[in-house]
């Protein structure tokens, strides 16, 4: 736990994530990364010099017009102290059975996007944290250069003008497999997605590339993500 806050402390510090008095919501999704970024902000609140104010927000898109459960994480949030907000949506309805779309991951993700947005502002939030890891960034760079021949990635923090509202990526130095070990060691509950994609997707497959490449270059996420900051990549 303290090796994931130390990640997420150097990163809100070298890009100035957090000022005094932000209402943070964590985008909720229920998996790994969400649950372990929303545990470890609640404990930050604790001795962060900014002070700031966290709230958890989920978008359930619904997949096959079921309401998704996620009493597992009610409690969690009651445990913790942090408010919870659920926002039902038609998403999964609208991309698989009526559009029937044949690559639905983009038009879901924007949808997704869309009503979280909406969500954590009628929530009163300034800030939207996302539970984005180094692994993350860098799968999303090589996705980007391996698909659309261009260099690009994700910020570690940007402001949408036309929300008013600022995402901001406090686990972006940390592996995934931190966010694992938080998640296992405190019994942290996970609410596992109903997507008919879900484990189909192209980043799977760069997930598995960055894998074999490990096996002959050591650490080739961290040098990836050390050249695009060396770069100013994106604001990196």
């Amino acid at each position: 736990m303290q090796k994931l806050m130390s990640y997420m402390r150097s990163a809100m510090e070298r890009y100035d994530m957090i000022a005094d008095g932000d209402k943070v919501a964590v985008g909720l999704s229920g998996g790994k990364d969400s649950v372990a970024l929303l545990y470890a902000l609640a404990q930050m609140r604790r001795f962060y010099p900014h002070p700031f104010e966290v709230t958890a927000v989920s978008v359930d898109p619904q997949f096959g017009g079921v309401p998704t459960d996620y009493s597992p994480l009610q409690a969690l949030c009651d445990r913790i102290d942090v408010p919870f907000i659920v926002k039902r949506t038609e998403i999964g309805p609208i991309i698989f059975d009526v559009r029937k779309e044949k690559n639905p991951c983009s038009l879901c993700a924007r949808m997704r996007r869309g009503a979280l947005h909406d969500a954590v502002k009628a929530a009163g939030c300034n800030k939207l944290a996302l539970g984005h890891h180094m692994d993350d960034a860098v799968e999303t760079f090589m996705m980007n250069l391996l698909n659309e021949a261009r260099i690009g990635c994700f910020s570690p923090v940007t402001y949408l003008s036309r929300k008013d509202l600022t995402m901001i990526r406090p686990m972006v130095f940390a592996r995934e497999s931190d966010c694992a070990r938080v998640v296992r060691r405190e019994g942290l509950p996970i609410v596992k997605s109903r997507c008919p994609a879900d484990g189909a997707t192209e980043r799977e497959s760069v997930k598995r590339l960055l894998t074999s490449l490990e096996k002959d270059y050591d650490d080739v996420r961290q040098k990836i993500l050390g050249a695009m900051q060396r770069g100013n990549l994106n604001g990196f």
